[in-house]
């Protein structure tokens, strides 16, 4: 049935109330003494000309009833109280005797009364006809006769949807049994929820009973056929979110939530899903953009090396939000640098300055050009070499590319006088155990020292694992679950930090932005995850059966736990509650060309083993694979 078509019922209905209404009261009950029919014939052309005038003016006609509620009522109610009040002095100002303002005041009470009875009855209809229940089947006769509608047709059989249960009796739960409700072709059928609210428990919400959140109420969920279990509770403690996710998947029942408020939600539209591998950590998003951050990046001209790997789009993309002068992408790897650039052109199109440059950072002579046609004023390196067991096998590599890549750009920002340096780090460079991880130190080192003598603000930051960046674990498991398994994890005891690409991303971003000269930035990121549970909720999530987890023992350089600070006891805090600084004792210039000096003599040499071994001297915290004590 058509929009419009529900229209001309409803109109139909209210003039043939108000007919009713004028008719029963005038003729049925009598007509006031000294009232001719003329005088009732008048009132009822005015009354009934100024009360659908107001509706039609305060547009009654052009709401959709079926998604109305009390925002349609409250017009309705404002609108015939204006006609009501405009109809009494009309009435009394043309020469009509005998006009009874309590009287016209009980037809308008009435007819309003009437209206509302019609709208309501129509919106609880639309919802509840498709149950298959007496009551549903008589409410789908109900709008087939007195509005034409086939409604039962239209929305999905009760028996195609899936029963759901919804953990929370609150707005966000009730907002979602409505949504649902009001959407004929839903896939679930709520059929009660789940509170520790002692005042809802054993009651019943838009007919839904209120069940008490214990241990008997699987087997009342089992009753009622629930084949999910959906999440409905803003603010949700981590601890209750985890104890609540582990319980209901132990029982057999699928978790999802349901993305409410609209902020919180995917691209802007609430929605019932599946959790996020983000959300299996139980922590809340760290958000650390502030405004201080988006005036420091406003009108600069920005250099992200490494621009378009996992972290370097998505400084891209948040740097993009920030209005700046220009953004230049530089990256080896062609495809990852062309992806960022399409989404951001097709985001921004020419309201963003974009150049995309494919090269080497160890490459100077390329790396010059870029900086002379350039001159950035802000340096941000996160172009490295990062996958720990492959930079195990390949030291030369990862010291020419992590190690002298930036001390080139270190030297170029000082010719070509740029303001600030960024170095995008990791925990692995705390008391390094691998290859990856003291290049990465000694990058630290350079900035570090560099900041002591050079032009340029410097700054490095540090952060642990990031999740569904590329190399990672989660798109590991995520391909060996999807063809059948087993996930294999390194040690079962294993635990590492997580944090989501765009809170790294924050995080560098920030960081930068309150550098002073010489900080090394890390972040608070909560509770570390044991990587074996992870992957035990990753296969529970997927519903998947019989992947079996294999140990396959840790890696040359793996640790057991990885550490975010040097020395805790100097953490030092700032402005934000969520970044700490780290202060070390910096390099003087000389101690760093000589540490640079034995690295390149040992890369020269063509053997990885020398060059681990001059990676050890100049990285003192650097325990190679096999002296690193366990764990």
């Amino acid at each position: 049935m058509k929009k419009q078509g529900i229209r001309r019922y409803i109109i139909l209905y209210d003039i043939a109330i108000f007919i009713a209404l004028f008719v029963s009261l005038y003729f049925l009950h009598g007509k006031p003494a000294g009232i001719t029919s003329d005088v009732v014939y008048i009132q009822a052309i005015v009354t009934f000309i100024i009360t659908f005038g107001a509706r039609i003016v305060g547009r009654v006609y052009k709401q959709i009833l079926r998604y109305g509620g009390i925002q349609g009522y409250i017009r309705l109610l404002v609108t015939d109280a204006c006609a009501f009040l405009i109809n009494f002095a009309f009435l009394n100002i043309i020469p009509l005797k005998h006009v009874s303002g309590a009287f016209l005041l009980i037809v308008a009470a009435m007819n309003l009364l009437s209206a509302l009875a019609i709208r309501m009855f129509y919106r609880y209809a639309y919802k509840c006809a498709n149950r298959n229940t007496p009551i549903g089947k008589m409410l789908d006769f109900c709008l087939r006769f007195f509005a034409g509608m086939k409604l039962r047709e239209e929305k999905l059989s009760e028996m195609q949807k899936t029963n759901i249960a919804i953990v929370g009796a609150g707005s966000i739960g009730v907002a979602l049994v409505e949504e649902l409700r009001s959407n004929p072709n839903s896939q679930y059928s709520p059929r009660c929820f789940v509170d520790i609210n002692k005042e809802k428990i054993n009651r019943s919400i838009l007919d839904l009973p209120v069940l008490p959140e214990n241990e008997g109420v699987f087997e009342k969920l089992k009753e009622l056929e629930i084949g999910e279990v959906v999440l409905a509770i803003s603010d949700l403690e981590d601890e209750k979110a985890k104890k609540l996710h582990e319980s209901y998947l132990n029982e057999g029942f699928k978790i999802k939530v349901y993305d409410y408020p609209l902020m919180q939600s995917v691209n802007g539209k609430r929605m019932v899903r599946d959790f996020d591998i983000e959300e299996l950590l139980f922590r809340k998003p760290i958000i650390i953009h502030n405004e201080k951050t988006e005036e420091y990046y406003k009108d600069k001209t920005v250099m992200i090396t490494g621009g378009g790997g996992s972290i370097g789009s998505e400084l891209c993309r948040q740097l993009a939000k920030f209005s700046p002068k220009k953004i230049i992408i530089v990256d080896i790897y062609e495809n990852g640098a062309y992806d960022v650039q399409q989404e951001l052109k097709i985001a921004y199109g020419k309201k963003l300055d974009l150049n995309i440059e494919i090269a080497s950072i160890n490459n100077r002579r390329a790396m010059e050009r870029l900086f002379k046609e350039y001159k950035p004023q802000i340096l941000i390196n996160a172009a490295a070499h990062k996958h720990v067991p492959l930079m195990e096998n390949n030291c030369i590599e990862a010291i020419e590319n992590n190690v002298l890549g930036t001390k080139i750009l270190v030297d170029l920002c000082e010719k070509y006088e740029a303001e600030s340096f960024v170095m995008v780090s990791t925990d692995k460079a705390v008391n390094p155990t691998n290859v990856m991880g003291a290049t990465k130190r000694m990058c630290e080192m350079i900035v570090q020292s560099a900041s002591t003598h050079g032009k340029v603000k410097y700054s490095a930051t540090r952060f642990g694992n990031v999740l569904g960046s590329a190399g990672s674990v989660i798109p590991l498991f995520k391909k060996q679950i999807a063809s059948g398994g087993p996930i294999t994890v390194t040690d079962r005891r294993i635990i590492r930090y997580f944090m989501t690409i765009p809170e790294a991303a924050q995080l560098v971003l920030e960081s930068g932005a309150i550098a002073k000269n010489g900080e090394l930035f890390v972040l608070d990121m909560g509770q570390p995850v044991k990587i074996y549970d992870l992957a035990r909720n990753m296969i529970r999530l997927t519903g998947a059966s019989g992947i079996e987890i294999i140990e396959t023992g840790l890696r040359p350089g793996e640790k057991l736990y990885e550490e975010l600070l040097v020395k805790t006891e100097q953490l030092v805090k700032t402005e934000n509650s969520l970044i700490f600084i780290e202060r070390d004792t910096p390099y003087s210039a000389e101690e760093i060309n000589e540490k640079l000096k034995l690295l390149i003599t040992a890369c020269q040499s063509d053997d990885d083993e020398t060059a681990k071994i001059a990676l050890k001297k100049a990285v003192p915290t650097y325990k190679a694979v096999g002296e690193a004590t366990a764990n």
